[in-house]
């Protein structure tokens, strides 16, 4: 089957995360995406067995390829997916589904893909710009982990995304309270990972260190709870720790814009913080995003956009890919 006539068919888009699998249906290569759904990865015992069911769900015709974003590092044939249960390999999975081409991305640079796709409603700009349309473009954002991109202009037009496991990368202390948290968690984990902090897990290992420096009992030990409790000030510890979460995002942000030299905007992505927007303007974020010493005339010029898009914008970079 040629290019051509792949773009004709029907397509299947995916955007894979450590908690839900979200898939869209597309008729062909220009026409919109359709039958949006999201579904628990724990309910399914590998994608494959997801997938079909989504297929068999919506009832269109069969697609003839698909990509498909995973909160994972993807490096060759054989994927183990790094926040759930699911493994398989990409060709197998490709047969398994009657495919004539499957193309696997890292999530965070499916959705790097959409930034150029973003509307003005579908963006919070939280401070800086105004953006240089051509300049490098920086993503960062917490869900089940911690998810770290970038959108590159390319020499003869378009735009390449970074495939990165930046959120991966160590952490570091700007206070002898982050500190401390910092040690308890090296301790627990024997790496204070970003992803150890900001992530709906992190979260709860913040509160968790804060408890352990305190030596206080633990109250809350899921995410949604112990966010709920922060938000509404119920708890003076489950308050630190997502003020200490917003101060850790806002640094490694602001070097994530200074590495790539993110002129073109730096993007917060993720499943999490859309819940909690009102908290992020209010909390030491921005302060911490520009708190990079002489860097910091550099940084107010970027801005900084919390993406609001109800649909995942994944999908859409999925599509793009395709085409």
């Amino acid at each position: 089957m040629t290019q051509d006539s792949l773009l004709a068919r029907p397509r299947l888009v995916g955007d894979i995360g450590g908690t839900n699998a979200r898939f869209a249906w597309q008729a062909h290569a220009q026409a919109p995406l359709e039958c949006v759904e999201t579904l628990p990865c724990q309910d399914y015992p590998q994608l494959q067995q997801a997938v079909e069911v989504y297929l068999k769900r919506i009832g269109r015709e069969r697609p003839a390829q698909a990509a498909l974003g995973l909160a994972n590092p993807v490096t060759g044939d054989w994927i183990q997916m790094t926040n759930n249960h699911w493994a398989f390999s990409i060709e197998a999975l490709r047969q398994g589904l009657g495919l004539h081409k499957l193309a696997i991305y890292n999530d965070f640079s499916a959705l790097a893909l959409a930034l150029p796709t973003l509307r003005e409603d579908e963006l919070l700009h939280l401070g800086g710009g105004p953006a240089l349309p051509d300049a490098a473009r920086a993503l960062i954002g917490p869900g089940t982990g911690l998810g770290v991109s970038g959108l590159l202009p390319q020499p003869g037009g378009g735009w390449r995304a970074l495939e990165s496991e930046g959120g991966h990368a160590t952490l570091c202390a700007s206070t002898e309270r982050e500190w401390r948290v910092l040690s308890q968690l090296q301790r627990r984990f024997g790496h204070a990972s970003a992803e150890r902090v900001l992530s709906g897990p992190g979260l709860v290992w913040t509160y968790e260190a804060l408890c352990a420096v305190d030596d206080c009992p633990v109250r809350f030990t899921q995410p949604p709870e112990l966010a709920d409790a922060a938000l509404a000030q119920a708890d003076a510890r489950a308050s630190e720790a997502l003020a200490l979460f917003f101060g850790f995002l806002g640094a490694m942000a602001g070097n994530l814009a200074l590495t790539l030299g993110a002129r073109g905007g730096v993007y917060l992505g993720g499943g999490v913080l859309p819940r909690m927007a009102g908290a992020l303007q209010k909390s030491a974020f921005m302060e911490r995003f520009l708190a990079k010493g002489r860097m910091r005339p550099l940084l107010e010029t970027m801005p900084v956009y919390l993406i609001t898009a109800q649909e995942s914008p994944a999908l859409r970079g999925m599509a793009l890919a395709l085409a």
